[in-house]
């Protein structure tokens, strides 16, 4: 089992993150982009990966790690259930999650 504050303290261990509450659940976002949100009462996480990163999390047990069940997992979010998931896999997913919300947009907004 992972702990809500191991999971909050390893998210904000990651340079430029910030936590910012996002309708009512803890989120963590670097560079203005959101990587990953808590939802504490039910003892999980949303990483937001991208769709290949997403299948490859999943992959290793689709009962712990699996797209969220809407248009946003078509999208890369994705459930991690915290009680069962190993520390390792999900500091790796927020890593990679950071990673790719942490660098620069080259495209200006329309």
């Amino acid at each position: 089992m992972v702990e809500i504050e191991a999971v909050r303290a390893f998210a904000l261990s990651l340079p430029g993150t910030e936590e910012y509450d996002h309708f009512g659940k803890p989120a963590f976002r670097a560079n203005k982009r959101t990587f990953a949100t808590l939802w504490v009462p039910e003892q999980r996480a949303m990483v937001k990966l991208s769709l290949i990163d997403q299948s490859v999390f999943s992959a290793f047990d689709p009962t712990v790690i699996y797209p969220v069940p809407n248009k946003w997992g078509l999208q890369g979010c994705t459930f991690f259930d915290l009680t069962n998931v190993r520390q390792d896999m999900l500091e790796d997913a927020l890593t990679t999650a950071w990673q790719a919300t942490s660098q620069k947009r080259t495209g200006k907004k329309k």
